[in-house]
């Protein structure tokens, strides 16, 4: 082929290109808006009652509500006992059980602290091993509404055969709210995101205290190592 006619055939190839690269690129962004969609109106806005009773509660940390819930679940007796996971090590069993006043009974009997935990990776880890020793196959799960469908997704890998029943608190974001409130639509596009990464994740691992992945994200362990030597719970 001339050299004339071969430039023309090459401005046609990369048109070409970069229009399905176009086309490549709008299909991705609309199946990622109808997934973010999806995810935003699948997330829950008012607190239901468990349907059923449990084995055990666990409370993920990040805000008090979740915690104060947790604690009306276990005075309720839809369980027999509390972890609540990713406790500052900093904060002592006291000063929670001064948020909670009309409930110090229960932090005296049947309720334990995660210290170790730093992530919801490690929140995972430490449920396991606390449901594996005290024999429980049923946990309620108590986070907020739009942190639940990654906890669930940690939690069903990390122990894929304990039923979980989730309770997701929605005191503190309507999810509805974010094509209007900027401040929401970043909380829940991040954990959109994070939610997606996770999924991926957990496709191609086996068990996440192995998983070097796990290991880089968090920068070294997804539990506090520094309290390796202290008791898990206390």
């Amino acid at each position: 082929m001339p050299e004339s006619s071969r430039a023309p055939a090459r401005r046609s190839w990369a048109r070409r290109l970069l229009g399905l690269g176009f086309w490549a690129g709008a299909a991705a962004a609309i199946v990622g808006f109808l997934g973010f969609l999806s995810f935003v109106y699948s997330l829950d806005r008012f607190e239901q009652p468990p349907e059923t009773r449990a084995d055990g509660i666990v409370a993920m940390t990040g805000g008090a509500q979740r915690i104060g819930d947790a604690i009306d679940l276990l005075a309720k007796g839809y369980a027999q006992r509390l972890l609540i996971s990713g406790v500052n090590e900093n904060t002592s069993r006291e000063q929670i059980a001064r948020l909670n006043p009309g409930q110090r009974r229960l932090f005296d009997c049947c309720v334990d602290l995660d210290y170790r935990a730093r992530n919801t990776i490690g929140n995972a880890i430490e449920t396991r091993r606390w449901a594996e020793q005290n024999g429980f196959s049923t946990l309620i799960v108590v986070t907020s509404n739009y942190h639940m469908p990654r906890t669930l997704v940690e939690l069903d890998h990390a122990l894929p055969n304990l039923q979980k029943i989730p309770y997701p608190v929605a005191a503190t974001i309507d999810p509805h709210e974010w094509w209007h409130n900027p401040a929401v639509a970043r909380v829940i596009f991040s954990e959109y995101l994070k939610f997606l990464a996770v999924w991926v994740r957990t496709r191609f691992e086996e068990d996440p205290e192995r998983s070097s992945v796990v290991q880089i994200i968090s920068g070294g362990s997804p539990v506090n190592r520094q309290l390796v030597a202290e008791p898990v719970w206390r």
